[in-house]
């Protein structure tokens, strides 16, 4: 090796030459360029849709731009269907997330590489996304008016389901249905706070001579508790924007947001009222703006304890 190359190579920085670039600077752009596939594909399905859809709600059928549209937000009908929605989030996302957290905690009991972990979890990855028309059909064949579970209550026990009306093609209809994909959604969003409590804690606990109770209060509550509520919302959220599964159950009526939504683009009996699902769009796009954020300073906290 040359007596020049052993200069340039040991030289130091000030010696260097003027127009090298810093090894941070080349590789800055080439990092920068990876995100363009994933940021066009964000702008072009999500943001361009979204800004389309909820921009129809401030202009009338002849494209002239209003705010009348969003005095839809105040009719009777479409507060009901708000309060539905609601309504219906609230109970399938506290049921699920309860007995999703439960299960969470039973599953601490078993080893994270064991053969009954690792089934019940990739079941709940599977059943969390098992929704829309074919979750729909699974609950009428199952405890439809002729199905099989109805059928079998009322010819061997003489037990009607619906002796106080059809209720599964109603707005209660949709608890059970959003209920079976809550809980593996929790299960799978939950499970890795849970399994992120250590031990050492637990031990520290012991030898400070509390007991099992003071461990639950004072350290896995505190730490599970932010967790928990972000998962509530992302339950929350999840009920309150679905609708393949409420489409297929509740033929009659638009007795929630996503089907008065529903109604407006696709109305032949009150036409003129397409734009009005911009307004309609608008109003659960705010809900889900509050809950992100909500669940963004949620997973903040959390993410204190997992460090």
């Amino acid at each position: 090796m040359s007596s020049a190359t052993l200069i340039d190579e040991t030289a130091p920085a000030t010696t260097r030459s003027a127009g090298a670039v810093p090894a941070r600077s080349r590789m800055r752009l080439p990092a920068w360029l990876g995100l363009t596939p994933f940021a066009a594909y964000v702008l072009a399905f999500l943001a361009v849709p979204c800004l389309l859809a909820l921009s129809s709600g401030f202009f009338d059928a002849d494209g002239a731009v209003t705010l009348e549209n969003l005095t839809v937000l105040g009719e009777p009908a479409v507060r009901s269907a708000f309060l539905a929605s609601f309504a219906v989030s609230g109970v399938t996302a506290v049921v699920g997330a309860v007995v999703g957290a439960a299960v969470c905690w039973g599953l601490t009991a078993l080893r994270p590489d064991g053969p009954v972990r690792s089934v019940i979890d990739s079941v709940s990855s599977v059943l969390a996304q098992f929704g829309g028309v074919m979750l729909a059909f699974a609950f009428i064949t199952t405890i439809g008016i002729q199905g099989l579970f109805t059928r079998l209550l009322l010819d061997t026990f003489g037990i009607d389901i619906f002796a106080g009306g059809v209720w599964l093609y109603q707005v209660p209809g949709l608890l059970l249905p959003y209920i079976y994909f809550q809980v593996p959604l929790m299960v799978i969003t939950f499970m890795p706070a849970v399994a992120g409590l250590k031990p050492q804690w637990s031990e520290a606990v012991a030898t400070l001579g509390g007991t099992w109770w003071n461990h639950l209060v004072s350290v896995v509550v505190p730490v599970l508790a932010p967790s928990f509520l972000g998962c509530l919302l992302l339950l929350f959220a999840n009920a309150f924007s679905s609708y393949a599964t409420a489409a297929a159950l509740i033929s009659q009526g638009a007795q929630i947001v996503p089907l008065q939504i529903r109604a407006a683009l696709v109305s032949e009996t009150v036409l003129g009222r397409a734009n009005v699902a911009g307004a309609l769009a608008l109003g659960m796009v705010v809900v889900m703006a509050v809950l992100m954020v909500l669940y963004s300073a949620l997973q903040r906290r959390t993410e204190r304890w997992q460090r």
